[in-house]
């Protein structure tokens, strides 16, 4: 399974949002490219700790296993799943300089997530409570590859 943790899965990753611009277009959902990378940088940010996001109201089985590890390595991400909001918050334009900005924001972010030491105390999920290192990267990996698909790269 890929996961933020390995390199070369990250490299991927940075492939495919190369091919990516900020008048990119879709193919479901809302976002427009800028609001999708700028969503993306939050939630690596979150997932190291540095943006904090408040618990979400779910049902009590999102955070025990064995639904946790389903929707966390398994479980399609759904098309227009609401999201935090703390990860909606940041507005971006389409000026390039602020895509070129925002691109090196998530490259810097992503490089923080992959520096993390696994070990360390890793920050609750809004949805799915306390992660392990290892499912963090699993997840992250997931939900932007999501995105990705998204805007069909």
């Amino acid at each position: 399974m890929p996961t933020l943790w390995q390199p070369e899965a990250r490299a991927r990753l940075r492939r495919r949002l190369d091919s990516l611009g900020p008048d990119s277009a879709p193919r479901w959902g809302r976002f427009t490219a800028p609001q999708m990378l700028a969503h993306l940088t939050e939630s690596l940010r979150m997932a190291v700790g540095e943006l904090p996001v408040a618990a979400r109201p779910v049902p009590v089985f999102f955070r025990h296993a064995p639904f946790k590890q389903f929707a966390v390595y398994l479980m399609p991400f759904p098309k227009g799943l609401p999201t935090a909001p703390e990860l909606l918050a940041r507005p971006l334009g389409i000026a390039p300089a602020e895509w070129a900005a925002e691109r090196a924001a998530f490259d810097a972010a992503l490089e923080r997530f992959a520096g993390r030491k696994r070990d360390s105390a890793w920050p609750a999920h809004p949805a799915f409570g306390p992660l392990a290192a290892r499912a963090w990267g699993a997840l992250q990996y997931r939900h932007i590859d999501h995105h990705c698909r998204q805007f069909g790269v």
